[in-house]
């Protein structure tokens, strides 16, 4: 039985509601007086129910998808304006328990590189992260109670946290380990995390089971209610996503937004972040093996359609899609992307060479540095911000959700990207990524509509010329 308010899995990610919503979206997907209705709907930018996000999903009538892909763009910018907000993985261990058929990180392979991280070579991997110009950093690790205990991922948080190289310092570290207990959950909280990020992989139960044979992820259940212990134990912002490619790409459409849907019923506030990975080529794993690939057409219209459904939800790319890719979807609603990323185990201090026994989860498709990055997202007419102040100035969880929503998170998020975008370029920029970044920030704040805010904008962004650090709204 479907219930959004349940706190178990099978009933808030229904089966039967699922495959009911595939049902009517098929029967409705050339009905175009309730497709333009949806559409409707959707431009009051309150969102859509899983049904109606699906009847658009099905929907393959060129106007109308054209008139989805304006509206995400419109939506994106009315929420966030052209902001893009920065970070980058860091992989700390990829000792791993589990059986993942998709993964190369599974027990089984014995011929990937295994590694760990210790806190020198923490201290090394933050201090090249920060010499790049990243703030904002996503932890990952394989799940192993022995070699990554929570002890040790708490440790690792104080360390970066406590690297200050030059003019730089990790000011968010956002966390991405298997699902755990309420009370290291608590543990993460006091650590100062901020989104706590888990890929449900698939939402289809039976699939589930299958790709994940062996190893405490094979617990459907437990995987899918992590959300919930996390918020009960105190963390506020989290992140879903699904891999896409494992499943039919409607089906997981479906059951991301019923789960954004049952943590707004239950806990009054939806994920913080949806990512969107697809399945890539890694160590021992072929992408061509799975047979729900999907193509970057329908990559592009699932990106709108979170977008539209879920509008307050901040939208993540990696480094998994090439720069075509990303700059497609980047016009459809996406929000943060990293950048010179690395998929191995440490990897920014001393990258892994071509003839060394690769330790990465998969391949990386876009390999440019963060200069690079950041230069093009100028050039596209977008903000590269390495802003952290939400979460240090305690916006999260429903407060965040509450200036979100009513579309005035820019107020303050716009004048701190600028600000941090400043830093970036007095401190790491390329002469030709300086002298664009600048004109883009004096045509920027020229556009703050508050005139006590924009004149303290351009103060601090005068005094982070002068050699001072750290302003934010």
């Amino acid at each position: 039985m479907y219930d959004v308010t349940s706190l178990k899995a099978e009933e808030f990610i229904s089966d039967a509601e699922i495959r009911e919503t595939l049902a009517y979206a098929d029967a409705n997907k050339e009905n175009a007086e309730l497709i333009d209705a949806i559409l409707q709907k959707a431009a009051e930018r309150k969102g859509l129910d899983h049904r109606e996000a699906s009847v658009l999903l099905a929907c393959e009538m060129p106007d109308k998808i054209e008139r989805m892909y304006a509206l995400a763009q419109q939506i994106k910018q009315d929420y966030y304006g052209n902001r893009i907000v920065m970070f980058a993985p860091l992989y700390l261990s990829n000792y791993c328990v589990n059986g993942c058929v998709y993964c190369p990180y599974h027990l089984k392979n014995k011929h990937i590189a295994r590694k760990k991280l210790t806190q020198e070579e923490i201290i090394a991997e933050v201090t090249a992260l920060q010499d790049m110009g990243h703030k904002r950093l996503a932890i990952e690790a394989g799940e192993d109670p022995v070699n990554n205990p929570i002890e040790y991922i708490l440790e690792c948080i104080d360390t970066i946290y406590s690297i200050k190289h030059k003019n730089g310092a990790i000011r968010r570290v956002n966390v991405n380990i298997a699902a755990t207990t309420v009370e290291n959950y608590r543990r993460l909280k006091e650590a100062g995390i901020g989104t706590y990020i888990l890929f449900q992989e698939t939402y289809h139960k039976e699939s589930y089971e299958k790709l994940h044979p062996t190893g405490p992820k094979h617990d459907y259940a437990y995987h899918t209610e992590a959300m919930d212990r996390a918020m009960e134990g105190g963390i506020d912002d989290v992140g879903l996503g699904v891999l896409f490619g494992l499943e039919l790409y409607r089906y997981e459409f479906a059951g991301l937004l019923m789960h954004a849907e049952h943590l707004e019923a239950v806990h009054g506030v939806g994920p913080h972040t949806i990512s969107v990975p697809r399945l890539k080529r890694a160590d021992d794993i072929d992408p061509n093996a799975f047979d729900n690939g999907i193509s970057d057409d329908i990559f592009a219209k699932l990106c709108a359609l979170i977008r539209i459904s879920v509008p307050y939800t901040g939208m993540i790319i990696s480094t998994r899609e090439s720069q075509e890719v990303r700059e497609k979807v980047l016009a459809l609603g996406v929000s943060q992307l990293s950048g010179a990323s690395k998929t191995s185990v440490g990897g920014y201090a001393a990258p892994e060479q071509e003839d060394e026994t690769t330790s990465e989860q998969f391949e990386v498709s876009d390999q440019r540095t963060l200069d690079e990055v950041v230069n093009w997202l100028m050039r596209l007419g977008h903000i590269p911000s390495f802003c952290t102040a939400c979460y240090r100035e305690g916006r999260t969880g429903d407060r965040f959700m509450e200036l979100c929503k009513n579309m005035q998170i820019l107020n303050c998020c716009h004048p701190n990207a600028l600000m941090t975008l400043k830093e970036y370029l007095e401190d790491y920029a390329s002469e030709e990524t300086k002298e664009l970044g600048l004109a883009l920030i004096e045509k920027e704040l020229e556009k703050i509509t508050n005139p006590k805010v924009k004149k303290t904008a351009c103060a601090y962004v005068h005094d982070i010329a002068e050699g001072r650090r750290d302003f934010r709204f």
